[in-house]
């Protein structure tokens, strides 16, 4: 065991004794889905992307991610459905976004493909900074068990853990509602991205569903790994699209995965974080 040890040791010195490689900027851009499909814990207001003023903002917000210039954007689209990314993107860029999604698509969805975030912002900073695709990075063949993790709990009789979960998703909504009533879009993102706000959002993970059921019942702990595997899923397709002479990516996603990721690029030798603060100065 002690020469096992020691090899180890030698090596982590021997392997700091090399020229660490050039690494890329990732700019890690976490953020509230702009068109609201209600499907999170904690149901918040909407807010109005479509007004004048919003969409000044997103256009100063994309006008400065085109000056960081980051070679590829990647956005929360399924990775397996790119082709129909590429599609939508085309559009934009030849001017016809609007035209070819009211004519595609039903009219109860014209209000995601109008509005989310990947076509107000990641759309509209790609076109600025003449890139000719977006990548997208979602992975959702997974199972959350939200249910099951309750029903833990339950079973468990672990009341304040329950209390916990409804005080959390309270005090979330609360918090959200209360900043969408005041904030700007850009106040609304800068706040999504503070370390403070992404360690709220992931500590709901592992200090409190993590807990969840007895001990020989692992729907809690289960549940939590599998957000791990999308998000570590989705975190590798950045890494293996990243490829020279590549240096800088725009990486939007929800804020719960902006949580995760901010993790991912703090520990990958190849990767540093840029925050949204430092490129909005």
């Amino acid at each position: 065991m002690k020469q096992i040890f020691f090899f180890l040791l030698s090596f982590a010195f021997v392997t700091t004794g090399f020229a660490q490689p050039n690494k890329s900027d990732i700019l890690l851009l976490g953020t509230f889905h702009f068109n609201n499909p209600g499907a999170d814990l904690a149901k918040v207001k909407t807010f109005d992307v479509m007004t004048p003023k919003v969409q000044a903002e997103l256009e100063n917000v994309a006008q400065k991610i085109s000056v960081f210039h980051p070679d590829k954007i990647f956005v929360e689209w399924a990775w397996d459905e790119q082709a129909g990314l590429d599609e939508l993107y085309k559009a934009y860029l030849g001017g016809q976004y609007e035209q070819y999604v009211t004519t595609k698509y039903d009219k109860n969805r014209h209000d995601f493909f109008l509005k989310n975030e990947i076509i107000q912002l990641a759309f509209r900073a790609g076109k600025k900074t003449k890139l000719t695709r977006i990548h997208a990075l979602d992975y959702r063949k997974i199972p959350l068990p939200f249910d099951s993790v309750m029903n833990a709990m339950k079973a468990a009789n672990q009341t304040a853990l329950l209390r916990k979960v409804q005080d959390a998703s309270s005090e979330l909504e609360a918090r959200q509602n209360k900043k969408i009533e005041t904030y700007t879009l850009t106040q609304l993102l800068l706040d999504t991205n503070t370390k403070e706000e992404l360690a709220f959002n992931k500590s709901l993970y592992i200090d409190i569903l993590n807990r969840a059921g007895k001990t020989d019942n692992f729907a809690g702990a289960f549940l939590v790994s599998e957000w791990y595997r999308r998000n570590l899923y989705m975190y590798s397709l950045v890494q293996k699209n990243m490829t020279a002479p590549d240096d800088k990516a725009l990486v939007l996603v929800g804020s719960g995965h902006a949580a995760m990721m901010k993790e991912f690029i703090e520990s990958d030798q190849q990767f540093r974080l840029k925050e949204l603060k430092d490129v909005l100065k």
